[in-house]
């Protein structure tokens, strides 16, 4: 039978089982509050936030901050379309983000086109910025174009389109992107005309983005784009930097979403 003694010694154990677990569960909640990040996930030509929208939820589950601006004239924000965008446009739409939103310690991620963007916000919220990831993106220096980046095919259609007056490039279809067969129509139905203007804007550039303290390039090891083969080449012999490749097309936030929030939270 048990005494007295024993139920006093079966209360104690419970009550420290249960202080244990408590803490545990409160340290859990503390490491993980700790561990939040906010990230912001620029888009590339002819896209917009939306292309983001897997990854953002996958990051947001894991308890993360996460804001997808769409540049302007593109995605929901096609009827400001005008001749008058160009790259500064794009690079404002997002310095204006982390002004507004008072965003600090930020992880800024910029996919194709959107390395012009965010090399450009580099310049102007470098504190604000912990991290900086170009997921299969362009990596320009001071004084270059896009026209000087884009392979010869685009570059044409692109002058084309400035000879005829146009403000914008016709629409290239995700196929051309290596997106996968079920996701195609999903991502035609959202790609809109890309800007013009930012195609001969010249990218200013005074050396912040090479300042950040984290920096990770991403190849989409299935798109052949010989620019982007150089530049993961350029970044794997720099120290500073950290490379990885994921075997899938262009849209690596559309085809591959968990190996992208996986590396996006190891690049913080």
């Amino acid at each position: 039978m048990p005494n007295d003694t024993d139920f006093a010694r079966r209360d104690l154990l419970a009550a420290g089982a249960t202080f244990t677990a408590a803490t545990m569960i409160s340290g859990g909640a503390a490491q993980a509050q700790a561990a939040a990040r906010t990230f912001v996930l620029v888009h590339g030509s002819w896209h917009g936030g939306w292309c983001w929208r897997r990854v953002a939820d996958r990051l947001e589950r894991r308890g993360h901050k996460v804001y997808t601006p769409t540049l302007t004239g593109l995605g929901e924000r096609v009827h400001l379309l005008a001749a008058s965008v160009d790259l500064n446009t794009h690079i404002t739409d997002v310095v204006n983000v982390i002004k507004f939103e008072d965003l600090k310690d930020i992880v800024l991620v910029g996919h194709s086109y959107a390395g012009c963007v965010i090399s450009g916000v580099a310049e102007q919220t470098l504190p604000a910025i912990a991290s900086i990831v170009f997921v299969d993106a362009f990596l320009p220096e001071d004084g270059q174009r896009m026209l000087d980046l884009t392979p010869a095919n685009l570059r044409a259609v692109a002058l084309e389109a400035q000879s005829k007056g146009e403000i914008a490039r016709p629409i290239v279809p995700a196929a051309a992107f290596k997106v996968n067969e079920q996701d195609q129509a999903w991502v035609n139905s959202k790609l809109t005309p890309q800007p013009l203007g930012p195609t001969f804007t010249p990218n200013k550039f005074t050396g912040a983005r090479e300042k950040v303290a984290k920096k990770t390039y991403i190849r989409a090891l299935g798109y052949p784009m010989p620019s982007f083969d150089k530049w993961l080449t350029q970044c794997k012999a720099d120290p500073t930097w950290r490379t990885h490749g994921i075997d899938c097309g262009h849209d690596i936030m559309v085809d591959r979403p968990d190996e992208l929030t996986e590396l996006l939270i190891s690049a913080a």
